[in-house]
């Protein structure tokens, strides 16, 4: 670790001992960047998995959510340049510099690279913002019959998108360079969010300001988690987080029809949702919406 290292790499663990260590091992031994892992009250060995290596690591009494433990890790550094990486994902350091660099080069916000799974496919990391014929358009399964149509969803599907350089909406946050001066006037991420739209809140922040969310391809970064839907123990927390992000960054009409679309996606999901857990997880999430309609 360098006090001059350009990129501070913040990693936030909870129960990750399975994949910490193939995240930062490749990193943790390079002179130009600072690895610091922020343990979110983890009960496994994960904290244990990487105490040999040359890495910064916090650890928290509770778990205070993705976003809290995203603070408290880039708040910990001193580098111009933030990777807020998530635990599953690893990406090579010639990668994270090639990133920095780019950044350097524009007066961009945030700057997000092209990411695959394990398999080497691109995944849909690129999104738009939440609209409310969005959120319909996932609770009708729109987005599997017309799949290039932008008002179905917010993941963009198209191939095309993902072969070019320029900006975008907001990029997923399971890998993400962000200019630490962003980070210093927005406050950083919004804690109210305990897990899912921090970071779609904090790109739609940036763009507020007049600060820009660009994509590279020629930058890459794996992620092994990066196809994969919420468990269903999680289904809950994102329809609280998306019900969060409408009441935060729209008008009162506007937010009471997504919160609509968001009961109306855990409806439908509750009623041809696959295996009891799955529907049971749909139903808690409408459980939350029907009550965050009465507070």
């Amino acid at each position: 670790m360098s006090p001059d290292s350009p990129v501070d790499v913040v990693v936030v663990s909870y129960n990750s001992n399975s994949s910490l260590r193939r995240c930062v091992e490749g990193l943790a031994d390079v002179e130009c960047l600072t690895v610091i892992i922020v343990d979110n009250a983890s009960t496994d060995e994960t904290v244990a998995s990487i105490s040999d290596l040359p890495v910064r690591i916090l650890v928290l009494e509770e778990n205070i959510g993705f976003g809290g433990g995203c603070n408290v890790g880039w708040r910990a550094g001193t580098s111009p340049h933030v990777l807020f990486l998530n635990p599953d994902a690893h990406m090579e350091a010639a990668d994270v510099l090639q990133l920095s660099a780019f950044m350097t080069g524009t007066s961009a916000g945030a700057v997000a690279p092209r990411i695959v799974n394990s398999s080497g496919t691109t995944d849909w990391s690129l999104r738009r913002f939440p609209e409310v014929r969005s959120i319909f358009g996932q609770a009708l399964f729109a987005h599997r019959w017309l799949r290039q149509a932008d008002w179905v969803d917010e993941v963009i599907r198209d191939p095309v998108a993902y072969e070019e350089e320029g900006a975008c909406d907001w990029a997923s946050g399971a890998c993400l360079l962000v200019r630490r001066e962003s980070l210093e006037r927005l406050q950083g991420f919004d804690e109210e969010f305990f897990m899912y739209c921090e970071d779609v809140d904090l790109c739609k922040r940036l763009w507020d300001r007049g600060e820009a969310v660009l994509y590279t391809p020629g930058v890459q970064c794996v992620h092994a988690g990066g196809a994969s839907a919420p468990r269903s123990s999680l289904v809950e927390t994102l329809a609280r987080s998306r019900i969060r992000y409408a009441q935060k960054h729209f008008g009162p009409w506007r937010a009471a029809a997504y919160r609509a679309g968001v009961g109306l996606n855990a409806l439908t999901h509750v009623l041809v949702g696959r295996g009891c857990r799955a529907r049971l997880g749909h139903a808690h999430a409408l459980r939350a919406v029907l009550r965050s309609s009465q507070a």
